[in-house]
């Protein structure tokens, strides 16, 4: 098998709920992306893109992740934004919906397409615009109800639920996140100066351009930056929230039942799109660019759903036994921030060097539009390793219902 590697990405700056994007529908903000990583590709000319002699062209197919589908980025979003962006009819589009991990299960579907032969390009990707996400009403079993009927919000988390599942995988991402902390002991303390060291970082890198390359503004909007980050933050600031999912007791400890979850140690709402160019070696003449990483290991795991949160470090585990390497190898993670409490139980259980982790900020500081984060933190990490020099990073993502993705890349500058 031919390897898959790593020849671009980007992102939009992520805007708030309600913020600086919400006026833009999700459709156009992945088609944004599709048109903006195609042209910064030399190769993929219009002609390029078209083909000849009866031969598709040179992108083989478009695949973008996608948490939600009920508002106005259903029908295939992958299919809307290729035709939104004016690449030829010709290029076929799918949409994947693991939840939060949807556009890193799209890289890494593709990634298996480059290297069993079945394609040469991808283009891949996700968005989200939590913002937009309608609510919905379901359809009664009969016609003419004579009671009420409750509409369901799709921004987060559970609708429409099935009454045979246990109650217990139901509880809502926040008392998860509680239920998980209690487990491993995480109090509250560490998890605002996680948060606030998120943002810091997140303000940092900014400052020093290392986001210049990543992320491309939206046309008609004024947001060039994560609208999210809060300069100066510290713990001390933070520790003045109010918890949202349980009441607190004043307990620092994280060992009792007391809340320790607020509005600052969590991702927020958020609303943006990201893509990534994968390909095969011999695509690098096709582009017109030069790889920046190769995806050396992947790994999906599973458990209980309301421990949804710690799914990834099994996942990292996986990825990195296929890369053939440990976590003593590794010189950078990208691991999404949905809750504080969730990273450092993932970053406790890999024993690493907290150090390495979000180097340059996370979802608390920047945001998390689910369909959007998986190819924000592969992106971000292929530019962490160019960057310093690293030669093995590791991006890992939990989902929603007990699910964990991660992608190992190898710097092919660091060799």
């Amino acid at each position: 098998m031919t390897d898959a590697f790593v020849y671009d990405a980007i992102r939009t700056p992520f805007g708030k709920f309600g913020g600086a994007l919400a006026g833009v529908r999700p459709d156009d903000l992945a088609a944004h992306m599709v048109r903006s990583i195609v042209d910064r590709a030399p190769g993929l000319t219009a002609e390029a893109l078209e083909g000849s002699d009866g031969k598709h062209g040179a992108v083989d197919e478009v695949v973008f992740g996608n948490a939600n589908g009920a508002g106005e980025e259903n029908r295939n979003v992958a299919r809307m934004a290729t035709l939104l962006a004016g690449l030829p009819v010709s290029i076929p589009g799918t949409t994947v919906n693991r939840l939060c991990g949807s556009s890193l299960d799209a890289a890494i579907i593709a990634s298996r397409q480059i290297q069993v032969g079945d394609a040469d390009v991808m283009l891949v990707g996700g968005v989200e615009s939590m913002s937009r996400a309608p609510w919905v009403l379901p359809k009664t079993e009969k016609p003419y109800p004579a009671g009420d009927m409750a509409l369901a919000s799709t921004t987060l988390g559970w609708r429409l639920v099935n009454k045979n599942m246990p109650r217990e995988w139901t509880v809502s991402l926040g008392e998860a996140t509680e239920q998980l902390r209690e487990r491993h002991a995480i109090g509250r303390d560490r998890q605002d100066e996680f948060a606030a060291n998120s943002h810091n970082l997140a303000d940092a890198a900014w400052n020093a351009g290392f986001y210049d390359d990543l992320v491309v503004p939206v046309p008609g909007t004024d947001l060039t930056r994560d609208e999210g980050i809060r300069p100066g933050s510290s713990a001390e600031k933070l520790a003045g929230l109010k918890t949202v999912f349980r009441k607190d007791n004043g307990d620092s400890s994280g060992t009792t039942a007391g809340g320790t979850v607020t509005a600052g140690n969590a991702s927020p709402l958020s609303d943006g799109a990201s893509a990534v160019l994968l390909g095969s070696e011999a695509a690098a003449g096709t582009l017109g660019l030069d790889p920046i990483a190769r995806i050396a290991g992947r790994g999906a795991a599973a458990n209980e759903p309301q421990f949804f949160g710690f799914a990834p470090v099994e996942a990292a585990n996986r990825a990195l036994a296929k890369a053939g390497i440990t976590w003593d190898d590794v010189a950078a993670v990208e691991l999404n921030e949905a809750f504080a409490a969730q990273s450092l139980a993932c970053v406790d259980a890999w024993k690493i060097d907290p150090a390495i982790v979000n180097q340059h900020g996370g979802a608390i500081a920047m945001g998390h539009p689910l369909g959007a984060s998986g190819g924000r933190i592969l992106g971000t990490l292929a530019r962490s390793l160019q960057r310093s020099g690293g030669r093995w990073g590791v991006a890992a993502i939990c989902i929603g219902v007990g699910q964990g993705l991660a992608v190992v890349l190898e710097n092919v500058s660091a060799k």
